[in-house]
């Protein structure tokens, strides 16, 4: 069962298994269902993640159990502001994504699958010893994040399955570019997700992400739907989409969503491929968290920047502060089972 991909790096017997959500095709082809790519692999060939191939008619995961990176987070480093505030996530990923961004913070990893140089770098780190490593550490979630979960779609799976059992919950840190039909499969575990809207345009998304738009929206929209805690982030990259009206077209979609949804304006830093512009200024920062509250998001965060005020969650009612953080460290927490303290309205989220 699709030995003939062992010889590539990094990959093991172990790692090789059948994928999730694919169908197929004429003459050996499969097509994978994962993302809205739906990409027709050839036998032998890779998916656009690089992580999933075609061994004669059948596709596989060549990741499975192979985490690249495996750490202990404060969960608001996730971003997560709304979940167990203060709290550990046991965070892991796997090489590969779906999305080639040119601003990719984690790209060493994120692009390595892909391309002639193809490296499928990782240590075996089955579910079950991840479920361990979160109880030893008294991690309340395990976290699927640095890379894009979606393409490890198997291992993010029967971990999260079996961390439930447990009463472990999960997140989803993504980019979004997902199926309905991959939503499905993993909502039933799945506790609550930060998901990238990088933009609001399509040419963008085309051109910087190599992906599109609407999916993302819909993957939004449907996390929603299906009761998953939603937080969404957006990095504003200057001359990219840093425009008011974009930054106003982001903030009315989330509302439209949910005015409860915890909105992350992100500062940019030059890193990977884009390289030919500055940092984010703390003006336009600000200015779009205003535009948050404008549009009548209730949580609008600012984040890269520590210390500044929006990194701090206020009454929607009243204006209490009620979590002061800096970075990732919380200062002061004052929710109440799940209220304000001043004026008792119920604060959206998870709290425990």
């Amino acid at each position: 069962m699709g030995y003939k991909f062992e010889g590539i790096q990094g990959v093991t017997k172990e790692a090789i298994r059948e994928a999730f959500l694919w169908e197929r095709a004429e003459d050996s082809n499969v097509i994978c269902n994962l993302c809205p790519r739906r990409c027709r692999i050839r036998d032998g060939g890779f998916g656009v993640c690089g992580v999933r191939a075609n061994d004669s008619g059948t596709l596989y995961t060549l990741v499975y159990g192979l985490a690249v990176s495996a750490n202990v987070d404060p969960i608001e480093k996730k971003p997560i502001f709304h979940m167990y505030p203060g709290s550990r996530s046991m965070s892991i990923a796997t090489v590969g994504c779906n999305l080639s961004c040119l601003f990719c913070q984690n790209w060493e990893i994120s692009q390595i699958s892909k391309g002639s140089s193809r490296m499928l770098l990782g240590r075996e780190l089955m579910p079950e010893e991840v479920v361990s490593l979160a109880i030893r550490y008294g991690c309340a979630t395990i976290s699927y994040t640095y890379t894009e979960p979606t393409i490890f779609m198997e291992y993010a799976y029967d971990t999260a399955k079996l961390a439930r059992e447990k009463g472990i919950r999960n997140i989803f840190v993504t980019n979004g570019y997902m199926t309905k039909e991959a939503l499905d499969l993993i909502a039933p575990y799945l506790d609550g997700a930060n998901v990238d809207l990088k933009s609001f345009k399509d040419e963008t998304y085309r051109k910087v992400m190599g992906g599109s738009l609407e999916p993302v929206l819909s993957t939004i929209k449907g996390m929603k739907e299906k009761g998953i805690w939603v937080e969404v982030t957006t990095l504003i990259v200057p001359g990219m989409n840093d425009s008011e009206e974009e930054i106003r077209a982001i903030a009315e979609f989330i509302k439209g969503v949910g005015e409860e949804i915890p909105w992350h304006i992100s500062r940019f830093y030059p890193h990977y491929r884009m390289q030919d512009r500055g940092q984010t200024p703390i003006h336009i920062l600000k200015r779009a968290r205003d535009i948050g509250k404008e549009a009548g998001l209730r949580y609008v965060y600012t984040g890269n920047v520590p210390g500044d005020e929006g990194e701090n969650t206020y009454c929607y009612s009243c204006g209490t502060t009620l979590i002061r953080r800096f970075g990732f460290q919380i200062l002061d927490m004052r929710i109440k089972d799940g209220k304000c303290p001043r004026c008792e309205a119920k604060i959206d989220g998870i709290w425990g």
